[in-house]
């Protein structure tokens, strides 16, 4: 098991994406922590997953909420133990061309897409740096790499989160801290099952590898990066995308 006896901590953890993070870090041996704000799909999944891996726990958070980040945080610590592995997972759209764009859809977008990332890896990074071991795994998207039409919102934050990967690599190295970033093409979730089926067509057509990406890919990658087999592995973005952006 490649993370064996390690505290992983995963973001937005109940559904898509983060569960299928959260269920292969358990397969390989990790004490999973699971965050989302909808507590009562966190329950379910712990104990789903607890059925054949006991180290698993969940926990309510919004990762918005800067105070309560650090309680939580600390309260994982004392209850779980120290987080070696954190993946901010944790994400929303609110799809608008910018001049339909309200305020609170760049404002929401901005706080969870991007302060999220800064409330959990501070945190994180306290204790990593004492430590001086750690490895933090930020989900970006290709959209923050090209863009795309009507989410000026949701790309500034992920092409954000690619930057602070960038500098916070170069700030933690020295303290044996790896800090990567992730980015999913166009993945089979809650969140691209609201799309036009054309439009998913015509994505499955642009992709070489002609499917949709299945969450377990965007799982396998964060295995990757939080085991000792990226131990020389930081500051990297890996498009996990089919070939969609070549």
């Amino acid at each position: 098991m490649k993370l064996a006896g390690k505290v992983a901590m995963v973001t937005g953890g109940a559904r898509g994406i983060g569960r299928a993070i959260a269920e292969e870090y358990a397969r390989e041996g990790a004490r999973v922590v699971i965050l989302d704000l909808d507590i009562d799909s966190v329950q379910e999944l712990v104990s789903e997953i607890r059925d054949w891996h006991s180290e698993t726990f969940g926990y309510a958070a919004d990762v918005t909420d800067y105070p309560g980040v650090a309680q939580l945080f600390a309260q994982v610590e004392a209850e779980v133990g120290p987080v070696d592995i954190l993946v901010n997972n944790a994400g929303i759209t609110a799809d608008a061309q910018l001049y339909k764009m309200t305020e609170e859809q760049w404002d929401r977008v901005i706080s969870v897409n991007l302060k999220g990332v800064f409330n959990c890896s501070q945190q994180a990074v306290k204790g990593m740096r004492e430590r001086e071991r750690g490895s933090i795994i930020n989900i970006s998207s290709v959209v923050g790499l090209y863009g795309n039409f009507g989410q000026v919102n949701y790309a500034a934050t992920k092409a954000g989160v690619i930057g602070m990967t960038k500098s916070l690599a170069r700030e933690v190295g020295r303290k044996n801290i790896t800090v990567n970033a992730i980015c999913p093409g166009f993945i089979e979730t809650e969140m691209t099952a609201k799309m036009p089926e054309k439009v998913l067509e015509m994505m499955r057509d642009k992709t070489p590898l002609n499917r949709l990406g299945k969450p377990k890919d965007i799982a396998r990658a964060c295995v990757y990066l939080a085991s000792e087999d990226a131990s020389f592995v930081t500051g990297t973005v890996l498009s996990v995308d089919g070939g969609l952006v070549l």
